[in-house]
C-alpha cells in the first residue's frame, strides 16, 4: 500500500479578459492567474490489489461519485499508466464551491501530481499536462505551481518572467466569499447575452497584460475581470462591499476572482488587514468564508 498527502491550492485571477466565444462553444480568454497558500488537502492511497476508485470528504455537500473531478483524474491517470490498482482519496475541503477559486480543478491536478509521485513519476510533465487539459480548462494551471498567463480556453500556459513573478509572490490577500455562489455557465451565458458588449477586445487585453508583465508596476495595476460587469449587475452587495473596502488604508484594491462569487482584497504591504476583515464579516455575516493568505 502506498499513500501520500497532497496540498491543493486555491487560485485567484488577477487579470481575466474573456475575448469571445469559439466555434466549439468554449470561450477564449487571457488571464494572469496565481495559486495561493490557502487550499484543500488530499490523502491518496493506492492498494496493491486491483479495485475501483473511492472518494470521501469531510464536507457532506461535496459530491463523491464518478463525476467528481478528483475521481475522474484518478481514473485518467490509471488508464494512462495501465494500472488496475484500487485508489482511495480523502479530501479535506476548505476551498468553497462555486467561488471562482478553482477548487475542483485544483483537486484534479493534485490527484495527478500525487499519484504520479507515488509511482516514481512514470508520466513526464507534458503527459500530465495533457491529462489535466482533458479534465477541464483550469486544471493545467495547477500543475505549474506558480503565477502564470493562461490563454485559449485555459489550456495554454506561459510562465512569467522572474521579475514579474517576484512582484506577485508573497503579496498578502484577504479572500472572501458570501454564502451564495455564482454558476460559471450562468456567468458565461450572461456574457453571450450581452451580444459581445461584455467581451474584451483581444488586442487590448494582450496589450494591457503585456505592459504590466514587461513593466515594474505592482499587482494592483493589472487588476481586471470581464465577469464583474455581469456578476456585479445582479449581485449588487459585491460591488458595494468592494467600494467600502477600497476606502480602508490597509487595502490597495479589490477584485472578483474567476466567475465569482469570491473576491479578494490586496492587502497593502506592512498593513494590518483586521479592519477590512471586520468590515467583510459585518457585511456578509458569519456564514461567509473569509481567509487571509498569500500568493504562492
Amino acid at each position: 500500500m502506498l499513500s501520500i498527502a497532497v496540498f491543493s491550492p486555491a487560485k485567484i485571477n488577477l487579470f481575466l479578459a474573456v475575448t469571445g466565444r469559439r466555434p466549439d462553444g468554449f470561450h477564449d480568454l487571457v488571464s494572469l492567474v496565481a495559486p495561493v497558500t490557502f487550499g484543500d488537502t488530499l490523502w491518496l492511497r493506492e492498494e496493491e490489489a486491483s479495485g475501483g476508485i473511492t472518494l470521501t470528504c469531510d464536507d457532506p455537500a461535496v459530491p463523491t461519485g464518478a463525476d467528481n473531478l478528483a475521481v475522474r483524474a484518478a481514473e485518467a491517470w490509471r488508464r494512462q499508466v495501465g494500472s488496475a490498482r484500487a485508489i482511495h482519496i480523502h479530501l479535506a475541503k476548505r476551498i468553497p464551491m462555486g467561488a471562482g477559486l478553482g477548487g475542483g480543478s485544483s483537486n484534479a491536478a493534485a490527484v495527478l501530481r500525487g499519484l504520479n509521485s507515488l509511482r516514481g513519476h512514470p508520466l513526464d510533465p507534458s503527459a500530465l499536462a495533457r491529462l489535466a487539459a482533458g479534465l477541464g480548462s483550469d486544471c493545467p494551471l495547477f500543475l505549474a505551481g506558480a503565477p502564470c498567463v493562461m490563454r485559449g480556453r485555459g489550456e495554454r500556459l506561459e510562465a512569467l518572467p522572474d521579475a514579474a513573478r517576484r512582484r506577485l509572490t508573497g503579496r498578502r490577500l484577504l479572500i472572501f466569499k458570501p454564502d451564495f455562489s455564482i454558476s460559471t455557465p450562468w456567468a458565461y451565458g450572461r456574457l453571450v447575452a450581452s451580444g459581445g458588449a461584455a467581451y474584451a477586445p483581444a488586442s487590448e487585453a494582450e496589450a494591457r497584460l503585456g505592459a504590466w508583465v514587461g513593466g515594474d508596476g505592482p499587482a494592483e495595476r493589472v487588476l481586471s475581470n470581464s465577469f464583474e460587469s455581469v456578476a456585479f449587475a445582479k449581485f449588487q452587495a459585491l460591488p458595494v462591499l468592494a467600494e467600502r473596502l477600497r476606502a480602508f488604508s490597509c487595502v490597495d484594491d479589490v477584485l472578483m476572482s474567476g466567475s465569482g462569487s469570491a473576491c479578494f482584497a490586496l492587502v497593502r504591504p506592512g498593513a494590518d488587514p483586521a479592519p477590512a476583515r471586520a468590515a467583510v464579516r459585518e457585511a456578509l455575516g458569519a456564514c461567509a468564508t473569509v481567509v487571509e493568505c498569500e500568493i504562492a
